[in-house]
């Protein structure tokens, strides 16, 4: 799988604009924020070499390259899931690939429902932790040979092993949004 992946990150490179460190993945309801990234190059998953292709309605299928503000950024415009057949590994490939491009922080976000019954639709919630019942774990398997790949801290498949990934650096950030936006976060697992 590594193979691929650099053969992936490799092919991308030769076709980047932009030199981003940071990436966000665009979910069902954040997608129309891809129309905001300026200086924009699409490239269509289709015509990315080991890339699987989403087949979720509403997902456009493109990895961008552009401009946030003035923020270089690479974003997925749609995701893969694993109820779409894809292995764990097929689903968290993109990741790997960003890691390799260089991306040192990722926002992931997607339209989840919940049971909180004070939570109401267009809540915006900060993860605070995971449960997975999932019968696969995407940490599973052999990690990579690189210094830093974030493979190589999650030693394991217990679920705390992914708790760096929620670092409160990042949630820190994400709650002072509320000062310039009068937009409330919830917290939730």
């Amino acid at each position: 799988m590594y193979s691929k992946i650099q053969e992936t990150a490799s092919w991308l490179k030769s076709r980047m604009t932009t030199s981003p460190t940071t990436a966000i993945v665009l979910g069902t309801g954040l997608g129309k924020l891809a129309n905001e990234i300026t200086d924009a190059t699409r490239i269509s998953y289709k015509e990315i070499p080991n890339f699987p292709v989403s087949t979720v309605e509403g997902h456009s299928g493109n990895l961008i390259f552009g401009k946030l503000g003035d923020k270089d950024i690479l974003a997925m415009e749609g995701r893969f899931h694993y109820y779409e057949g894809y292995t764990m590994q097929e689903v968290t490939f993109p990741i790997r690939v960003m890691y390799e491009l260089g991306i040192k922080t990722l926002f992931v976000s997607n339209a989840a429902g919940g049971t909180n019954p004070k939570f109401e639709i267009g809540d915006l919630m900060i993860i605070t932790d995971q449960i997975n019942a999932l019968p696969e774990n995407p940490l599973r398997g052999k990690n990579f040979p690189i210094p830093g790949y974030v493979g190589s801290l999650q030693q394991g498949t217990h679920p705390a092993s992914t708790r760096h990934c929620r670092r409160e650096r990042n949630q820190g950030t994400a709650r002072r949004i509320p000062r310039y936006t009068r937009t409330d976060f919830r917290n939730s697992v």
